[in-house]
């Protein structure tokens, strides 16, 4: 059940149409005809690369300015000479990481972008009920003698659950990879500032492409599972069933924000790879092909113990002593 929260939230989308669009400024627009990632940037910028995939398969034309105005950005605090030396420290970190693919960290180029996202603040109160199952141990008469065993007894319990959920972020693009952007969420949101087109200069931008209102959908679904296992957290036992729970919303508000990240594309056998870097935070996150010699060689060494161990056995059963004896020979060499 969803409350007048949902109301709300609706006469907040149609107040969209009275806020400021377009970025502020005159800006170009750079489609890529290869993974097809739309950014803009200053105008008379010589940028002819898409900062996603590396290709310069790309188009220029005039950003269009139908698009909501972002209200809050954090800036760059991570200068794009540090993301050289995180991404070597990263390549390093894996073992199973190609080797050529060390030199990336002084080959690539990153470009800082803003991406677009949305943040919804919103209170959720949850009547919840259940069937809660406490453990308990019984005797029972068997075959002649009392024995013992655990059960579980089945109580119905109430409770009601407040959520106070701040600055819960959804990504504003749906063409870039969640995996990695889920991993830069690490942004220390305190440090918002109000939105001016001066922040963009010399920089790309992304505008959304998931709208208010589906964004607004990934939010409520969020924090009706935070809800959901406040409600279980409440419950007396871990043990739950015929669960269910009546959800109000509640003092909605959401704003749309730019994120600062640093972005490589890079290609490695015909396939595109990503490398991001927060902005603000300096986290990395990135695709890497895996060198797969090296992990069957690694997977083959940790199976030769229990190879060996079967080949023991093996020799025991069919010569006995004289196998046990190979085999504690053979162990004492491991």
């Amino acid at each position: 059940m969803v409350g007048k929260g949902a109301q709300e939230f609706e006469f907040t989308v149609a107040t969209m149409e009275r806020l400021a669009h377009g970025w502020g400024e005159p800006r170009t627009e750079l489609e890529c005809q290869n993974c097809g990632a739309r950014t803009s940037l200053s105008v008379g910028s010589l940028t002819s690369t898409c900062a996603f995939c590396g290709s310069n398969r790309v188009i220029q034309r005039e950003a269009p300015q139908d698009v909501l105005r972002p209200r809050f950005l954090i800036p760059f605090k991570v200068d794009s000479a540090k993301c050289g030396q995180l991404t070597h420290a990263w390549l390093e970190s894996s073992w199973m990481t190609v080797a050529g693919l060390k030199r990336l960290s002084r080959l690539a180029e990153f470009s800082g972008v803003y991406l677009p996202y949305w943040t919804f603040d919103s209170v959720t109160c949850a009547d919840w009920k259940a069937e809660v199952g406490h453990p308990k141990t019984e005797r029972y008469f068997d075959h002649g003698e009392w024995k013992e065993r655990s059960v579980i007894e089945w109580r119905w319990e109430r409770g009601q659950v407040q959520l106070t959920i701040d600055d819960l972020i959804v990504e504003g693009s749906q063409q870039l990879s969640r995996l990695l952007l889920g991993r830069l969420k690490d942004f220390e949101l305190g440090d918002l500032t109000p939105y001016e087109p001066k922040y963009l200069a010399g920089l790309q931008a992304r505008a959304y492409d998931v709208s208010l209102e589906q964004a607004w959908e990934i939010a409520r679904q969020e924090m009706r599972e935070r809800t959901r296992q406040a409600c279980y957290d409440q419950a007396s036992t871990s043990h739950v069933r015929n669960f269910s729970m009546d959800l109000d919303f509640s003092a909605e508000s959401w704003r749309y924000i730019l994120l600062p990240v640093y972005v490589a594309g890079y290609r490695y056998q015909d396939k595109a790879y990503q490398v991001m870097v927060n902005g603000q935070t300096g986290t990395i996150a990135g695709q890497r092909p895996v060198d797969w010699t090296k992990v069957g060689l690694v997977a083959a060494i940790a199976a030769a113990p229990g190879l060996l161990l079967c080949l023991i056995g093996l020799l025991t059963l069919v010569f006995g002593g004289v196998g046990a004896a190979i085999g504690a020979f053979a162990c004492s060499c491991w």
